[in-house]
């Protein structure tokens, strides 16, 4: 399994995790606003995992904590990507 696809999993097991947990909430409502809009669960994740990667390599890059109040806003923006 490449690099690429156990990150694409585990950023996949964070929404699901998020979703499941309805935590935060704005998670869940965003993939069911996007499915409602015609979006299949594949691609309702995709756009997500957008949001959640910005966060990760955030994090990671410039060691800043997880910035809840941004992923909530770059998740209300979907399916637009005009990310901070």
């Amino acid at each position: 399994m490449e690099s690429n696809e156990i990150v694409r999993e585990q950023i996949f097991e964070i929404i699901e995790n998020q979703i499941k947990n309805n935590d935060p909430p704005e998670t869940n409502l965003t993939f069911n606003r996007l499915i409602k809009d015609g979006y299949n669960k594949s691609d309702t994740k995709k756009l997500i995992a957008q949001c959640i990667a910005i966060e990760i390599f955030d994090v990671i890059k410039h060691r800043k904590t997880f910035d809840k109040k941004r992923f909530i806003k770059n998740l209300k923006q979907l399916p637009n990507e005009p990310f901070d």
